[in-house]
Parts: C-alpha cells; sequence; structure tokens
C-alpha cells in the first residue's frame, strides 16, 4: 500500500460554527482510497507487512453481511495478489447482497456460519482450528482491530495538525486506541461509539492503548447511538444528506455520519470551549450505502 499518500484535511464553513466559535475540520481519510477507505485502510497496512513477515500467503478474517471490512480485505487480496477467506455471520449467503457479491468478484472465499459458531471468533480453541484447517492463512479479528491494526490509527494521529479535540466514530474501538496512542496529551480524543451499550468499549480500549490506562485525556460518548449499530433515524439520515450537500462531503448513517450527527449536536448545545478546533475523522466506510439501499433503508 502507497503509504506515503496523505489524506486532504477540509475546513467546515457554517454559521453555526462562527457562532459557537469553533473551528471544525474534516480529516478525509475517505479519500484515502478508492476501495480501502479510512480506518480499514490503515488498519490493514500494517497487517499486511505482519502477515509478509509470517511468511502467510492467505488471509482470513471474519465479519457481516455488509461488513466495511470484509470488503476492505477483499479489495486488498484483489490488489496484492493473495487469497482472501471471509468467515460470514451466516448462517446462509444472500448471493444478491452487494457487499459479498464485490468481495466474492474480488476473489474470496467466503464461508457462512451460524451466530453461535460466530460468536467464537476470539475463542482460542476456535481460532487454532481454523489455523489448522487454513494453515498459510493469518488470521485477522473482526473489524481488523489488532496491535498492528493500532500502529496505523496512531500513524493517522501523528499525520493531524494540531487541534484542541479529535474525534472519532467507534465501533470495535481500535481507531479510538490508536488514536490516543498517536495524539499529544494536551489534545481531547472523543469516540461516538455507534453502537447501544457500548460502555464495555472502554475497557476493550484499555486493553489495546497503554496509553489509554495512563491519560485522561479521551472519553467514549455512549449516547449518540441512535438505536444500536446499524441503526438510525431519519433526522440522522436527513442530516447526513444535508451535510453532504452543502460541504460535498459523502456520508453514511452507520459510522462518521453517525459521529458528526453527534458533533454537530455538541457543538450546538455549547459543549466545546470558545475558539476550540475540533477535527472530526471520516473513517470511510462509504460503500455501505449500497447495502442499505439493497435493504430499502435509504433511497
Amino acid at each position: 500500500m502507497n503509504s506515503s499518500f496523505e489524506s486532504p484535511v477540509q475546513t467546515i464553513h457554517h454559521p453555526l460554527l462562527a457562532a459557537r466559535k469553533v473551528q471544525l475540520s474534516i480529516k478525509r481519510d475517505d479519500l484515502i482510497h478508492p476501495q480501502i477507505s479510512g480506518n480499514k485502510w490503515r488498519k490493514l497496512k500494517f497487517n499486511l507487512q505482519a502477515m509478509q513477515q509470517q511468511k502467510k500467503s492467505e488471509l482470513l478474517t471474519f465479519g457481516g453481511a455488509f461488513s466495511n471490512h470484509i470488503h476492505a480485505t477483499a479489495t486488498a487480496g484483489k490488489l496484492f495478489g493473495f487469497k482472501t477467506h471471509g468467515i460470514i455471520r451466516g448462517p446462509e449467503l444472500d448471493e444478491a447482497n452487494p457487499t459479498l457479491n464485490y468481495a466474492k468478484q474480488c476473489g474470496m472465499s467466503l464461508h457462512p456460519v451460524n451466530r453461535i459458531t460466530y460468536r467464537l471468533r476470539h475463542d482460542q480453541t476456535y481460532l487454532a482450528q481454523l489455523q489448522a484447517q487454513f494453515p498459510n492463512a493469518y488470521i485477522l479479528p473482526e473489524g481488523g482491530t489488532n496491535a498492528a491494526a493500532l500502529l496505523g490509527c496512531k500513524e493517522l494521529a501523528q499525520s493531524l495538525p494540531s487541534s484542541d479535540v479529535i474525534v472519532c466514530p467507534t465501533g470495535s474501538g481500535g481507531t479510538l486506541a490508536g488514536l490516543i496512542e498517536g495524539a499529544p496529551q494536551h489534545t481531547k480524543l472523543l469516540g461516538v461509539a455507534v453502537l447501544k451499550q457500548a460502555h464495555y468499549l472502554i475497557d476493550e480500549i484499555k486493553q489495546l492503548s497503554n496509553k489509554a490506562n495512563q491519560q485522561q485525556n479521551w472519553q467514549l460518548l455512549c449516547d449518540f447511538h441512535d438505536g444500536g449499530y446499524g441503526k438510525f433515524s431519519d433526522n440522522l439520515w436527513q442530516f447526513c444528506q444535508t451535510f453532504s450537500k452543502q460541504h460535498t462531503i459523502p456520508l453514511e448513517p452507520i459510522y462518521s455520519g453517525k459521529m458528526l450527527f453527534a458533533v454537530w449536536q455538541l457543538i450546538e448545545q455549547g459543549y466545546f470551549a470558545k475558539g476550540s478546533h475540533i477535527i472530526a475523522v471520516h473513517t470511510g466506510g462509504l460503500q455501505g450505502l449500497n447495502g442499505l439501499k439493497y435493504r430499502g433503508l435509504i433511497d
């Protein structure tokens, strides 16, 4: 992967920001690569290096039917010429699903499993069985989050201009953990949890990042999930569409759209100190819009 490429930072201009005397910039990681965008690119980068070092010729990972991570991993396999396997939360594959269809076209072998088996994805015995079944495979956790992924997200933090606050959407906790590792201690880091009852992620983030245990400069916001993972209100989708039109930044309502809607509400509430510079990280995932259209959840 082209590690020298950096995505742009886009400044947002809006009367609300002027009224609240805050500056908002968007780190456009959605532009980092046409198919492997955002935090998936960041997380895969050092994992692919580890895979080479371990002399593995295949990559096996896990995801749901509309997973950004499955989409990105399948693309990487096609681009860099290695075999990919997706353990898909099933129990059956919908051949017409746009994400799975694309993954298949990229050459990924899809292995649907029932939900009980899928729950074993962190179980060491199950992982050992998979390793025996696929001896040439580098096994990557769901969402791509592990120690190698953190290096990519740490690199992202170090690439950002100076700011008072960095905000990102939080699903598995890896992106936030990596940002904590790489950001200066005087910068406040906010993760917007995109799933319900996400307080358990606080411990996971602390397990991933040593700095998260030592520093008080970060927080996980758990009240902006808008109904839970993959769920969103009409208000949120309306916000995404309006914001996209006004600022020419495409948004989906599952990750970055949800995060920016939270940021906007916090700005309206006067949450950020006057004079604050906020950088919101757009983590990509725009392929998910096809899945939402396919399910009839958006037009």
